[in-house]
């Protein structure tokens, strides 16, 4: 368990379903149907966007991991953190490394460096 500030958008979504009924009653923030509705609706949202990847709750994850959270220097700790795993290396698994992340970090040293000097 653990608290994460959130971002705008997710603000402003959790907004817009506070008066939802089904959140009313169940009592959660967000109105999540099955996961066989979710992959369907993940399904119609590839189409219309023209993706070919099989879009699903998992490769949302690697998504989040590795596009929102390392590619803008998230910290793989927190990044495990906030997925929810025990250690770093489940985390590793899903974010990939990117090329990106290797060049800012190798710039920091490059800094660190010359400024040492």
């Amino acid at each position: 368990m653990c608290n994460i500030p959130l971002l705008d958008i997710p603000l402003e979504i959790l907004r817009k379903y506070t008066d939802h009924p089904m959140c009313q009653k169940k009592k959660v923030l967000l109105p999540v149907p099955c996961n066989q509705k979710m992959h369907s609706y993940l399904k119609e949202i590839a189409d219309l966007c023209l993706i070919k990847k099989n879009l699903t709750t998992h490769v949302a994850r690697h998504s989040y991991a590795t596009s929102v959270c390392l590619a803008n220097g998230v910290s793989i700790e927190n990044v495990a953190k906030m997925l929810g795993h025990s250690n770093i290396k489940m985390t590793q698994h899903y974010a990939r490394v990117l090329d990106s992340s290797i060049l800012r970090d190798m710039t920091n040293v490059r800094n660190v460096l010359s400024n040492a000097m």
